[in-house]
């Protein structure tokens, strides 16, 4: 069976298609600026040149059927014809609490993944845009759900409630759900494995560092506890969002900067982290940079981040009772050498010492941990998109 994977924006489809027999990938792409003048279709078909295709699209079923068509070009194409595709993967954002795994798509699933747009405002919409569209154009084949909050389902009430009063979880839900779970689930299986232990045997710590970032604490084959929260705000220090602050700040500068709820979410989501921090940009390889040339800004902002995750690998060990491995993924986690090296610095204390020499790699799988230390440090290209395939083909044999 081939699985086509799609991850569709507010304004984009990201799709994959992977053959099952092996799982190959066989094309992957991007469509970009649906619904705004200057689409473009980026396709990049294996063993084949990469195409380029410039045209506007209204929305995202003419998205989808583009690359549809695209996928079965007699030039550049993957596949012969649309049959051969048994089963569409869909990246879902939120799935609230209802869903603790993957599920085939159905009028409720639909109906949950809606009721969950008031708190996945910029995710939800469009995902649930990509489910309609392909269900449109292919009617026939079963189109699984794959949710980013799903892998933290199995945090206890005493990890995931906020100290406020309950009627607010009962009535709203708010609570901590997670995000980035695809990735955390990829990679702590793959951890596991590396090590040779059986998963459920397991303590593992996963850093998915990226633009946005996020950590989680697994043991037993469950997710003790999540950095991200209610929204993706919580946690980690990131690319352009805060991360863990004291409430009372949001109220303050509401004030002193006349913001209003909407200015407000914006200016914590896109204008904190460590741009407004280093004020020189949200690319850690920019901050790197600017720390390197004397830019004390940009040193301090690097410091809150390092120490940030380190405050939260303390954490996670006392909730494991100890640790078999950190696992590094995702855009900075696989490639930055030198955040991983200060990541892991002066933590000998609890078992973590680092190869300065192996960690001299990127994004490729390895254990940089030194020979003595009694913590794995591994380095694992995330893959979400395997993910929602092996559990789409599992949800469609």
């Amino acid at each position: 069976m081939k699985v086509l994977v799609v991850n569709a924006g507010s304004s984009s489809i990201k799709y994959q298609v992977v053959d099952m027999t092996d799982e190959s990938v066989l094309a992957v792409g991007l469509v970009d600026r649906v619904g705004i003048p200057g689409t473009t279709l980026e396709h990049k078909p294996v063993g084949k040149d990469k195409v380029l295709i410039k045209k506007d699209l209204p929305d995202h079923t003419a998205g989808m059927k583009l690359v549809l068509e695209v996928l079965v070009n007699e030039e550049y194409g993957c596949i012969k014809s649309m049959d051969e595709i048994g089963a569409v993967g869909h990246r879902v954002v939120h799935g609230g609490e209802e869903f603790a795994e993957s599920v085939v798509i159905d009028d409720r699933v639909k109906k949950v993944i809606k009721d969950c747009f008031d708190i996945a405002p910029l995710h939800n919409p469009p995902n649930l845009m990509g489910i309609d569209a392909c269900e449109e154009l292919m009617p026939n084949v079963n189109h699984v759900a794959v949710f980013d909050t799903a892998f933290h389902q199995s945090m206890e009430a005493s990890n995931f409630l906020y100290a406020l009063p309950y009627e607010v979880y009962e009535k709203y839900r708010v609570r901590r759900y997670g995000f980035h779970g695809t990735s955390h689930f990829y990679v702590s299986h793959r951890a596991a494995e590396m090590m040779g232990k059986p998963f459920e045997e397991c303590k593992i710590i996963t850093l998915h560092l990226g633009n946005g970032a996020s950590m989680a604490a697994v043991k037993g084959g469950k997710v003790v506890d999540t950095t991200m929260g209610f929204t993706p705000l919580e946690g980690l220090v990131m690319g352009t969002r805060s991360g863990d602050i004291d409430p009372a700040i949001v109220f303050f500068l509401m004030e002193k900067l006349g913001l209003g709820t909407t200015e407000a979410n914006s200016y914590f989501n896109k204008k904190a982290g460590m741009l407004g921090l280093s004020g020189v940009s949200n690319d850690l390889r920019d901050i790197l940079e600017a720390a390197a040339s004397g830019n004390e800004r940009a040193q301090t902002a690097l410091d809150v981040y390092y120490n940030r995750v380190k405050g939260y690998i303390g954490n996670y060990m006392a909730k494991l009772n100890g640790c078999d491995c950190l696992v590094f993924t995702a855009g900075v986690g696989e490639n930055a050498i030198d955040i991983r090296e200060n990541i892991c610095k002066d933590l000998d204390y609890l078992g973590i010492k680092m190869d300065v020499e192996k960690n001299k790699v990127r994004g490729k799988e390895v254990d940089v941990a030194a020979a003595d230390s009694k913590v794995k440090i591994f380095v694992i290209p995330t893959n979400e998109e395997l993910v929602i395939a092996r559990d789409t083909y599992r949800l469609s044999k």
